[in-house]
Formats: C-alpha cells, structure tokens, sequence
C-alpha cells in the first residue's frame, strides 16, 4: 500500500498536468521528471545481467537437447531402427510421470504460461516451473517428439527473471515487468536473433510498451545473444545465397506460396483445435500416457521413412534449403509434421511450436521452389529463397505475428535482398488464415485452458477512437483575455436579454491558451468586485485548459473533466485556433454508439 501511495504521490494531476506550450522551457521538475530514475537505472543495469543470465540457460538447454538427440536417437536416425519406435514412447512415459506428479506447470510450449504469469499471477514463475520447464522440455525434444526448444527457452527466461525480481524483493510492478524482459532474453538466445525476439515479445505477450520497458528488452535481448554467440558463433541459423528477382513473374510464384502457407496455418490450428481439447477430456490417468502415445505415433512416422521429421528439424531445414529433396517428398514431410506436431503438443508433452512452424513452412516453401524449376525453368529463383519466405509464411499466418515473421526471415539467414517477396507472402497468407480463422491459436489454447488472455491481434485491429470523432462546434461565447470582467459580463447580459444564456464561456489567454469559466465563476468575480476594469486574465487563476489536438486518444479526455467542465479542441498548425469542443457526456456517448456498433 505504501508503495502505491508513493505511485499516486508522484504522478501529475489534471491540475498540475503539463501545459504542453511549444514556447515555453523545460523546467527543472520537468527535467527530474523525464529523466531516468535510480530506481530506472537499477532496472536496467538488471535487465542485462538477466539477459545474460538467460543466455547461459538457453545454451545449457540447447546443448541438452543435442546430446539426448545424439545418446537416444544416435547421430543419423534412418527408418528401420526399432530405437526410433522405443526411445520416443519410453522417454514419453518418464515425462508424462515428470508433469504428472512433480512439475504440473511444464505443460505446454510456454508462451500462454508466460503471458499468464505477466496478466494474471504479478509475473510470478516458480522456480520449480522454471527446472521442470528445462527437464522435461530436453528429454521430449531429445528423445524425438515433433517440438521445438525456442518457446520453453522463452519462458525459461521469463523464470530466471522472475526468481532475481523476488529475491531482491522489488515491487509487484517491477516483477510484472521482469516477466517479459526475460522472455525476451530467452527467445532471443535461442533464435540468435535478438530483433525478432524483441518485436515477438512485444507484439504478442505485452501488445503495448513504454521507452523503460524498450529500453530493458532491448539490452535483456542484446547481451543474452552476446552470451550465446559466445558458444555458437555470429553466423545465421540458415545460409542462402543471395536472391536477386530477375524476373518479376516470380512473384506471382511468391503469392501462390502464399496462399498454400495460408491454408496450411489454417489446417494446422484446426487440428490442435481439435485434438488438443479431446484429449483434455479423457480421464485423468491417461494424461500420464498421452506423452508416450505420442512418441510411439511420432517414432512410427521415422521407423516407416520419414525420420526428419522427429525433434526441431533444423538440419532438415537446411537440406531443402539447398534443394536436397523432390517436391513431393517436401510436401510429405510438411504434412506428416503436422500431424507429427499436433500429436505432440497435443498430448500436453512440453515444447515448443516455432521450430516446428519453420520447419512446416521450409517445406511448403521449398516444395514450390522445386515444382517451379521443375515445370518452369526458365524462371530464376533458387529452392532456398522459397523455403526461406515459407518460414516466414508459415510464421505469419500460424503464429499470427506479422511484423515479427519478417525480420525473422532475416535475422536467421542474414540475408535482406529477399524483402519484396517475404512481405507479399507473408501479407497474403496472414490476411487468408486471419479470414478463415479469425480466433489466434494462442488465444485458442487459451480458452482451451479456460483463461481469458488479452488476445494481441485483437487489440491491434481494434478501431481506436480519437477526440476528433466527440468534437462539436462552439455554441456559447468566446472571449479575449484582455477583456474585462465587467465587459464580459454586460455582453452576457445581452445575450441573457435575448433569450441566449450561456452557462460556459470559454476565454483565449494569452500565448495562445484557453481558459474555461461557468457562469457561477463569474457570478464570483463581479460579487468579489476586485479588478472588474482590468483584463480578466489577470485575475483569473494560472492554469490553464491543456493542449488536446483532434487526433489524440479520446481516453486521454477524461483525466481532466473532474477540473474542467468543456474541453476546448485547437488546431495543430495554427496555434490556439479552435477546432471545437467536447464534454465528458460528449465523451460517453461516443464510447456507446461505439460498442452499440460492435
């Protein structure tokens, strides 16, 4: 409570609001505001230790996982081995006895767990969770279930965040703002790509930001991909050579990728849709046996031909990037992965769903890149430019992060001559899984779960109401600030005489700014009978009614009704003209003709 009270102590109120006066100067209060705090320059200081810290984390974790894959599955899995049948079902029953009875929050890829933590439990993750989250997420990726490392790693560092917050004992607000700063750290190690981690974080678990809470996910992002290039290297993920579009055709190509990734997205959430429900249903004890269920049916897919599509897949990935692989072969393996990752996620064994989106789009992308050089070899493009714009496909459509789909593109190929056709796939395929599946599959998975998380897509789209859309024009008098308050009040009369009595009046001060006064404040004035000859501003009160444009948020209105009765509306290029007025019935009526419309 105190804590609060300090909170509510040093934020301004509508009187003491900044007058926002382009001629005048900062003062120095003004400059204690804006600047940085101690307690700012602590959080940040924090927030790189934490990156790195979680840096560490995920390389430990990546390594894990390597050397389960190399100690269960050997280094080349071929079809035929009876290991690929065991391993995944007998790894599958030790993880589902592991989130069963000792770490019942590992479930899942992460991503909701860490939005639940940051909406809803005051960004509390357990440390339990946190080591549950490494174990049981490294024995399922290792031993071969259909799941990527990417989303545990976030909510990894979402964890260590979390712990520091608590054992430095800092308050409720700042242990919410730890949750996405490490989730940040963590995504960002394992991707190598601190941009896309920063730009995920942001447009799908925080939806909004401020310059502090930037400021920290930037260097939480910056310094774990410094600790993880410690280990890996500075290289991108995937290499291709560079794409030049000779030949404009091509891009018709790119659409129609497009258009194949959004349809895939689609069929993708409508089987976990489905599935994952269904087997929540069951009875209890069978969320023991579901993990392994899953191996068996993953291992049947490597023992009968297609082992690539067992773990992550990246060095699959990589081989259909160099056109390794016929297209119809491509189109099977993005389809038994599919199914492979429904099965998986499903079943409630911990992982991720990123790898398996790249993986899922590599080979939609590089199965139209193959039937193009077969059919159509006249035209340029290289396999791996397709399967390259076929991950951020699949990422845009299924994961539905737009922006962050295309810098994702590049920051694991390092290669940024391919922007025109990622951003028309891209663009195509959101708009056509959007269309045909409005609910995102997180928020999906959310109220599978029965929780109401803020849907991001949701609150992107939603229409922003602005002052402009409650303004009126002016119906009661203005006045000038060198009137008097007896002239003020004989022209006030005469309107009065005439049958038009107005109970606002609204004065231009000088420096271009409005003042506000009813009829009862001036009743005030000419009672007082002090300087009734002198210009009425100078005996008016110092504050003076804020500067508030068209196009500004509505919301940004009512901070100032309980001081101001009318709000008056200037123009932004010629200051102090009056654009009109708004009042707080104004106000509300515009937000329910708003909802009435929705």
């Amino acid at each position: 409570m105190k804590e609060l009270n300090e909170i509510q102590a040093d934020m301004p109120s509508a009187e003491d609001a900044p007058l926002n006066d382009n001629t005048a100067a900062l003062t120095d209060a003004d400059i204690n505001r804006i600047a940085p705090s101690r307690g700012e320059r602590l959080f940040l200081i924090l927030s790189i230790f934490i990156g790195g810290l979680s840096g560490l984390l995920v390389v430990c974790f990546r390594i894990s996982i390597e050397w389960l894959r190399v100690l269960l599955l050997g280094s080349v899995p071929h079809p035929g081995q009876y290991r690929l049948l065991l391993i995944p079902m007998t790894v599958g029953l030790l993880v589902g006895l592991l989130v069963k009875y000792f770490f019942p929050q590992a479930r899942g890829s992460g991503i909701n767990q860490t939005k639940a933590a940051l909406y809803i439990y005051n960004g509390y993750i357990s440390a339990r969770t946190m080591i549950g989250k490494f174990i049981t997420a490294a024995l399922a990726i290792g031993s071969g279930q259909s799941l990527g490392p990417e989303d545990p790693s976030l909510q990894i560092g979402a964890g260590i965040a979390s712990l520091i917050a608590r054992r430095l004992h800092l308050s409720r607000e700042r242990l919410r703002l730890f949750a996405p700063v490490g989730a940040a750290a963590g995504l960002a190690a394992a991707f190598n790509a601190p941009i896309s981690a920063i730009l995920f974080v942001i447009e799908e678990v925080i939806g909004a930001w401020s310059a502090a809470v930037l400021g920290s996910i930037v260097l939480a992002a910056v310094s774990s991909v410094v600790v993880a290039r410690a280990f890996w290297g500075a290289q991108p993920m995937f290499r291709i050579p560079a794409v030049t579009l000779r030949d404009n055709r091509e891009l018709l190509a790119y659409a129609v990728l497009g258009i194949v990734g959004g349809f895939a997205a689609v069929m993708f959430s409508r089987l976990l849709g489905v599935l994952r429900p269904w087997l929540r249903s069951l009875p209890e004890w069978t969320q023991v046996l579901q993990p392994a269920g899953a191996g068996l049916l993953v291992g049947c897919v490597g023992f009968f031909g297609f082992p690539e599509v067992m773990g992550a897949g990246y060095d699959t990935i990589d081989h259909a990037m160099h056109g390794e692989y016929l297209w119809h072969v491509l189109l099977a393996l993005a389809i038994l992965k599919i199914l492979a990752t429904t099965v998986s996620f499903s079943s409630g064994t911990p992982g991720g769903m990123f790898a398996p989106t790249l993986f899922i789009g590599a080979m939609l992308g590089a199965s139209v890149g193959s039937f193009e050089k077969h059919f159509f070899p006249h035209l340029t493009g290289s396999v791996g430019s397709y399967a390259l714009v076929g991950m951020g496909v699949l990422f845009a459509a299924f994961l539905r992060v737009p922006l962050t789909s295309v810098f994702m593109v590049f920051e694991v190929s390092g290669n940024y001559s391919i922007v025109l056709p990622v951003i028309l796939a891209n663009t195509i395929a959101y708009l056509l899984a959007r269309s045909l599946q409005p609910i995102p599959i997180f928020e999906q998975l959310t109220l599978q779960d029965g929780l109401n998380l803020p849907s991001m897509e949701e609150a992107r789209e939603e229409t922003a109401l602005r002052i402009e859309d409650a303004i009126h024009p002016v119906e009661g008098p203005t006045f000038s600030g060198t009137d008097t308050a007896a002239a003020i009040a004989a022209k006030l009369e005469e309107q009065k005489t005439a049958e038009q009595t107005a109970d606002i009046v609204l004065i231009r001060c000088s420096s271009n700014r409005w003042y506000v006064m009813t009829a009862a404040e001036l009743t005030k004035i000419l009672q007082a009978g002090a300087g009734l000859d002198q210009p009425i501003e100078e005996i008016l009160p110092q504050d003076r009614v804020p500067y508030l444009y068209p196009d500004l948020p509505l919301n940004e209105t009512l901070a100032y009704f309980p001081h101001w009765p009318l709000l008056p509306v200037v123009n932004r290029a010629v200051s102090g003209l009056l654009e009109g007025v708004v009042s707080q019935a104004d106000v509300l009526r515009c937000y329910q003709d708003h909802a009435h419309l929705h």
